[in-house]
């Protein structure tokens, strides 16, 4: 493996014109975000055919990588993160992602490390990091850079293995089709009006509680990214919940809440809460399609019955469960609103039999080895 250090923005732009004639490249990054709303890039990884090289982002500028983004295939492990890095740092995310974690999700591997499929599948084993270095620190050093280069060396090798045998089992186009949704998902900051989805124990609020506890996450999330702080620095969860039960009229109520610093309580932090409270509508958001409302009891057994027969399907055909359906996925169906579960591979895999159990073509019975089977049931129940 050759290594290289990129360091100047002449050496990236003419990187970026070599791999225009890549049809893959593999790509990691490493940043920090523990005291910042925005992850902050610190090193970008690159493999091709040639070897590895190291991108120094506050020396040089990546945007140019997003010339590549149409006629490149992107090649990662566990990528979500890397993709909102890409997105902060680019503007967009490629078009065309492998992502090795995912797809090996399809022949047995649940949720694997980079370095456990890599000495499973290569053979190799790779070097251990330092989860806690500093990879803002300069210059790195030859640990460090080991380290980062064998994140992305193997990559290319590794997609390759995965996508044959994928390719034997006829799975190839559902692996590509699950990669193909994570181009398409949201990468931008979450929406503050949407932050309240995010806060732990919200569900034990009702009424007012509830809706106070949206609007203090609302403000507390566009508080973090005007000021790119992580949330809990401007205001702990607990804190949330305690200002949101109590719903205080004045700053003085707030030096004693929980969770929250009674400095920054006395001034203007705690002013804006207690105008946020004071603002905050009577009648909570109402919870999204997609998401189970623990009041919502109704559905709880055709929930239990179906995430069963899907971790079934999930131990026979040898995929991990969490690709043929999410809770969400599962939740939708069963209200009958847009799901993932209505087309392509998983409608055929998993959506039409869980759409026969709930019209009673279909039931669930043990095969005398604790193993679940689909019965056919004629006429329906």
């Amino acid at each position: 493996m050759t290594l290289q250090v990129i360091a100047s923005q002449d050496e990236f732009d003419s990187l970026v014109r070599t791999w225009q004639s890549c049809s893959r490249i593999a790509l990691d990054t490493e940043f920090h975000r523990e005291k910042s709303y925005f992850a902050r890039l610190a090193l970008l990884q690159i493999a091709d055919p040639n070897g590895v090289h190291l991108i120094d982002p506050t020396k040089v500028d990546i945007g140019v990588l997003a010339s590549l983004y149409e006629s490149t295939t992107f090649v990662l492990h566990a990528s979500q993160q890397d993709l909102e890095v890409l997105y902060r740092a680019t503007g967009r995310v490629p078009q065309t992602v492998i992502d090795t974690q995912l797809i090996a999700g399809f022949i047995g591997h649940s949720t694997p490390s980079l370095s456990n499929l890599v000495q499973a599948i290569i053979g190799v084993s790779l070097p251990k990091g330092d989860r806690l270095t500093d990879w803002f620190a300069r210059p790195l050093t030859d640990d460090q850079m080991k380290y980062a280069a064998s994140d992305v060396e193997y990559l290319l090798h590794l997609a390759e293995h995965l996508e044959a045998e994928l390719k034997s089992r006829n799975r190839l186009e559902w692996a590509h089709e699950a990669c193909a949704e994570l181009s398409t998902k949201r990468y931008e900051p979450i929406a503050p009006i949407d932050a309240w989805m995010r806060l732990k124990d919200v569900k034990t609020l009702n009424g007012q509680a509830r809706a106070a506890a949206q609007a203090l996450c609302a403000w507390r999330e566009e508080r973090a990214q005007r000021d790119d702080l992580p949330p809990r620095i401007v205001l702990s969860d607990l804190a949330v919940l305690a200002v949101a039960q109590r719903r205080p009229s004045r700053t003085e109520d707030l030096v004693n809440v929980r969770g929250a610093d009674p400095r920054s309580m006395k001034g203007k932090i705690g002013a804006e809460i207690i105008e946020v409270i004071r603002n905050a509508p009577e009648d909570p958001i109402p919870y999204p399609a997609t998401d189970f409302d623990e009041n919502d009891r109704k559905l709880r057994p055709a929930i239990t019955l179906s995430t069963a027969w899907i971790s079934e399907l999930g131990r026979r055909e040898k995929i991990d469960p969490t690709l043929l359906a999410t809770k969400a996925d599962v939740v939708a169906f069963l209200r009958g609103v847009p799901s993932r579960l209505d087309s392509g591979w998983r409608r055929d895999v998993v959506g039409q039999d869980l759409a026969d159990l709930l019209a009673g073509r279909a039931a669930l019975n043990f095969d005398g080895l604790g193993r679940l089977k689909l019965l056919t049931v004629d006429p329906p129940l």
